[in-house]
């Protein structure tokens, strides 16, 4: 199944997320939240690498069909506990 993501910083801490998949398109509005980052440990990493490894990480875990037109980094920790350790794994590995 193919996926393509396009990420693009809109606003300080807000990035869009133009996905493509299976034919079918959309975009999600991603929120990344400073105080969260540093409260989980990942306050050091670029911000536009937190959102590319978030995106593969919920494409992962859920049809990007079914992304939310606006995603806070808070929401997904709670929904996934394995969620901000991944991350760390997935940044600290690049």
């Amino acid at each position: 199944m193919e996926k393509s993501f396009d990420i693009e910083l809109v606003n300080q801490n807000e990035y869009l997320v133009r996905w493509a998949s299976e034919g079918q398109t959309g975009v999600s509005l991603v929120h990344t939240n400073p105080d969260f980052l540093a409260e989980v440990g990942l306050d050091g990493f670029d911000e536009q690498r937190v959102v590319e490894e978030t995106t593969s990480y919920l494409a992962e875990h859920q049809p990007v069909i079914d992304f939310p037109q606006t995603v806070d980094l808070e929401e997904i920790a709670a929904a996934y506990t394995d969620y901000t350790e991944q991350l760390k794994a997935r940044l600290e590995a690049r």
